[in-house]
């Protein structure tokens, strides 16, 4: 074991069947000392448990969990050090389609004679109430042996995991839905073999001698039935992050000399050079350093469009080389890639709670209890009000239809849904309670550099105060930045190539510090100069001025006569800020600007995007007090930042969105990252929470209204006045298919979210 420091992990659990299941772990684990903190989730059948290594193991933890029928596997979903090498997680997988494809076996025999014994049960009920003439088929003793036969077979077939709870419930008082289900499939079978086979003694003390074979069959295979369903549909909630995992690559080629050698992933060092072939996965975050090809980023991004790749452009791990071969050099292995961090996000942000789930873990904690009170309850009732065999059968029916299980998925089957689309379209959510706030969001207040701006200076206009054309400005501008390493140089030289200007050959180059360049050019000297030092030799033109706004810094071109011509230069409006600031505005959001900028330059942004409140020359303190004020306010406040200076203001806001472009403290400090830093992806968060939350409510409703309305009526409360009473077998089909409808309805945001 461990002992020097605190460990925190993920098990995957084995024989968790109800979110009942799901509150007994969580409670017998935090019994444990040195169990600091254990929670289990029943939707994705896991437990995280934070506890001291030096006091505590996964064995002990078992010991204590397998007398009640759970069993925790290691490592189930903890990301290894390497970070390659998810083989935990694929194995889990596999054992679980191993353990449907089981399940379904059992299925595919015992639905047939459950069929088979529903069409007789309907066949006698309509003889007894209906007074069909039709006789029944079969002679009464013989289809009450087979009642007899085939419901023996169901309960040893299909019945050990109901039984299995009973003795446990009854040595350590844990009761979940297999406890329920088992008590009333028990009663009800043996109650039929002794009516059976011993009809005298029964007449005699005048008990009831109908038979309820029926209903421990169709009980037993329709429960089973839904569990299969249930889990098959599990598995599909989490198809999103399973698709991630599986973009992994297990192998890479290495360059060793001239030769490329395969070597197994969890193998490459920060700093080797790789070769990927088209068709290929990146294994590692790197750079290109040779080679062009387009590469398919839409699993990670939610980009449709491939993007290309060449000589000094960065690839991720995971996306996929669809045609030419890269040299590429690693940068980032393990778990530091992207594709590991977004796996772990999106995996921690599935086995969260939101707060609208408490309502619901609160009710299934005593939900099992509850119901076993009311069936006892039942039972007396009927007994002095009615029949032995009327009371037996409310009681059974009370068991059978309760379920917890519809409660317990309501949400996080929604929430690991939503979690899921969210990733597949570039936008990580760190936890359920953030995917809920975020459809409450009444302001979005914007940090300005590098979130609604580009980031970093580019060319906005070329104006000419001479003879010279624009062009023929920026191709002399050009020629002379070329050799300087500025950030304003970089931008005249990146706008002038992708204008397809070509540079031409500067003499006796020099830098001026802090003021530009100068160099000859074809025999004639050119100097380049930042606008105050421009200002200081020349009485700069008032055209050239008006034509600035206050956005822009501006490089004055001038030879030994005077200037020649101007470059502003300014960091740019991001092509999708003006869209997505309008989209927010659509759904009714206020928009907030606050930066760290003149507030020159932030009221003129401000005017293009519309945003009518902007704040200039704020340290992050202000930013963070600004917030705050709105939250008094009432505000549900948003926060869009990427700068290690928005750390503080995304941590206060109710909901931080980061920028994947931005600092690794904003990404760590933001309940919500958005790759590739598209701010059209704000509203589409927003659209998506607001449609996890109406799936959501709608689960719990259906849940509730289920539970309050099937139990009272199993329970004969409507029999009295309104003759209404549910046949057993019809409350074990209910129950069974109850908590599947509350998994479809979280599915069919798989629909809506296309």
């Amino acid at each position: 074991m461990d002992s020097n420091r605190d460990t925190k992990e993920t098990f995957k659990v084995d024989g968790m069947h109800c979110a009942s299941c799901a509150n007994v772990i969580s409670k017998e684990l935090g019994k444990i000392k040195g169990v600091k903190q254990a929670t289990a989730f029943y939707a994705t059948e896991e437990a995280n448990v934070d506890y001291d290594a030096k006091q505590v193991d996964l064995e002990l933890m078992n010991e204590r969990l397998q007398r009640l029928g759970y069993n925790l596997l290691p490592n189930a979903t903890t990301t290894p050090t390497t970070g390659h090498d998810h083989a935990p997680v694929v194995e889990l997988q596999a054992t679980a389609a191993d353990h449907l494809s089981s399940e379904q076996e059992r299925i595919n025999f015992a639905l047939p004679l459950a069929l088979f014994t529903f069409v007789g049960m309907m066949w006698e009920v309509a003889v007894m109430r209906f007074d069909v003439i039709m006789a029944f088929p079969l002679p009464e003793a013989v289809w009450m042996f087979m009642q007899f036969i085939l419901a023996t077979i169901i309960i040893a077939f299909l019945g050990q995991p109901f039984l299995q709870a009973l003795p446990r419930f009854f040595r350590f008082g844990k009761a979940n839905m297999d406890t329920l289900v088992g008590l009333g499939t028990s009663v009800a079978y043996l109650y039929s073999l002794l009516a059976m086979f011993f009809p005298q003694a029964f007449e005699r003390w005048g008990l009831s001698t109908l038979l309820y074979f029926d209903v421990t069959i169709i009980v037993i295979t329709f429960v089973r039935l839904g569990k299969y369903l249930e889990s098959r549909s599990k598995l599909r909630t989490g198809e999103a992050l399973s698709a991630l995992m599986q973009l992994q690559a297990k192998t890479a080629w290495l360059q060793k000399g001239k030769e490329f050698v395969e070597i197994a992933i969890e193998q490459v060092q920060v700093g080797d050079v790789l070769q990927i072939k088209p068709g290929s996965s990146m294994p590692i975050d790197g750079q290109v350093l040779s080679g062009e090809a387009n590469v398919d980023e839409s699993m990670l991004t939610g980009e449709a469009m491939p993007l290309h790749k060449t000589k000094g452009d960065q690839v991720v791990a995971g996306t996929i080389n669809l045609d030419g071969v890269l040299l590429i050099q690693a940068a980032k292995v393990g778990q530091d890639t992207v594709l590991a961090k977004i796996v772990t996000m999106v995996k921690n942000a599935q086995n969260s709670k939101a707060p609208i789930e408490r309502l619901a873990d609160q009710i299934s904690a005593w939900f099992v209890p509850a119901v076993l009170s009311i069936a006892v309850l039942t039972l007396l009732v009927w007994l002095w009000f009615g029949s032995v065999a009327f009371a037996i059968s409310c009681m059974i029916a009370v068991l059978v239809i309760a379920c917890p299980c519809a409660l317990g998925l309501a949400t996080p089957t929604a929430m690991i849904v939503g979690v899921g689309a969210a990733a597949k379209r570039g936008i990580l959510i760190k936890n359920a309670e953030s995917l809920e706030k975020l459809h409450q969001v009444t302001t979005v207040v914007f940090d300005k550099t590098g979130t609604l701006t580009s980031g970093h200076p580019s060319v906005s206009k070329v104006s000419s105060a001479s003879k010279l054309t624009e062009d023929e400005v920026l191709s002399l501008a050009m020629s002379l930045e070329q050799n300087s390493e500025h950030p304003l140089a970089q931008a005249v030289v990146e706008f002038a190539i992708a204008k397809q200007i070509l540079p031409q050959e500067v003499e006796q180059f020099r830098n001026l510090v802090g003021e530009g360049v100068t160099g000859k050019i074809s025999g004639h000297s050119y100097t380049l100069l930042s606008q105050s030092s421009a200002a200081k030799r020349y009485t700069l033109p008032d055209s050239l001025q008006k034509a600035l706004d206050n956005s822009e810094s501006a490089l004055y071109l001038l030879d030994e006569k005077g200037i020649l011509g101007m470059i502003a230069v300014a960091d740019q409006l991001k092509p999708t800020s003006e869209v997505a600031v309008l989209g927010l505005r659509r759904l009714g959001i206020k928009q907030v600007l606050l930066s760290g900028d003149r507030q020159q330059v932030v009221d003129e942004i401000a005017a293009k995007l519309d945003i009518k409140q902007a704040r200039g020359e704020l340290k992050p303190a202000d930013k963070l007090a600004y917030i705050k004020k709105l939250q008094e306010d009432g505000e549900i406040v948003a926060m869009v930042g990427d700068g290690i200076n928005d750390a503080p203001a995304l941590a206060i806001a109710d909901v931080g969105i980061s920028m994947s472009s931005g600092t690794e403290v904003a990404m760590s400090t933001a309940a919500a990252t958005i790759l590739r830093g598209d701010l059209l992806k704000v509203e589409t968060a927003i659209d998506l929470s607001k449609s996890v939350m109406r799936v959501v409510r709608e689960n719990l409703f259906w849940a509730f209204i289920y539970n309050v309305v099937g139990i009272p009526l199993a329970a004969g409360v409507f029999y009295a006045s309104f003759g209404w009473l549910l046949n057993p077998a019809f409350a074990g089909m209910a129950m069974a298919f109850s908590s599947v409808s509350v998994v479809a309805n979280s599915l069919r945001l798989k629909l809506i979210l296309k």
